[in-house]
């Protein structure tokens, strides 16, 4: 890839060459913006079971999934998020990058909707066990609470949720679509019955392990 950017003729590389790719948005769309979580954009937050969250310093970038039932992020005001972490494979991408950089980006998704709410702004990470104890689930505590205090937040276009017909594709995967196992059968150059040992012993462990 970087061969063919480096001899792309068509490449983009300025601000002005973007600029004469797409129109200047419309008001509406940079009046939506604000620097806090509206009561609508509240209701998204309180019914999203999942999110993905942005985080970027000068050694990469992550992009990290976070889920729980519905509400599991908490509003302490409209400008303070909290984001409980629960045990996952501890790479911690997203915490680390946090440390140097707390900067982040935050897309709320509710099922079955084609709006998603965006939320940027700083975070810290915490173990204040008040802010712990808010964010408890099936009796556990968060390993850790991101506080996030927000910067920038509004709506998001649903255009992309609707071109990919993405709830209408419905629940089950289409065939074929790799699995954990898939991906652990390739790292360790196993075959399919190695994937499929790994999927049935991953769903009989991961009930034990999501808090």
């Amino acid at each position: 890839m970087d061969t063919i950017s480096r001899h792309d003729a068509h490449a983009v590389t300025t601000l002005e060459a973007l600029a004469d790719l797409y129109p200047a948005p419309k008001e509406a769309v940079l009046l939506k913006e604000t620097d806090y979580v509206t009561e609508p954009g509240r209701k998204i937050i309180e019914s999203a079971p999942f999110l993905i969250m942005a985080t970027a310093t000068e050694d990469g970038i992550d992009c990290s999934p976070k889920g729980d039932a519905p509400g599991f992020v908490k509003m302490l005001d409209e400008r303070t998020l909290l984001v409980p972490d629960r045990p996952g494979n501890n790479r911690l991408d997203g915490l680390k990058n946090i440390l140097k950089n707390p900067k982040v980006g935050l897309i709320f998704i509710v099922p079955g909707s084609n709006v998603t709410y965006r939320v940027n702004g700083n975070a810290r990470i915490t173990t204040d066990p008040d802010l712990m104890k808010l964010c408890e689930a099936q009796g556990k505590l968060p390993r850790s609470v991101t506080v996030v205090t927000v910067e920038q937040a509004f709506h998001h276009c649903p255009k992309a949720l609707i071109r990919s017909d993405f709830w209408d594709a419905g629940l089950n995967p289409p065939e074929g679509i790799p699995t954990s196992g898939t991906f652990a059968a390739f790292r360790t150059g196993g075959g399919d019955k190695d994937a499929e040992r790994y999927d049935a012993e991953y769903a009989r462990r991961i009930p034990g392990e999501l808090y």
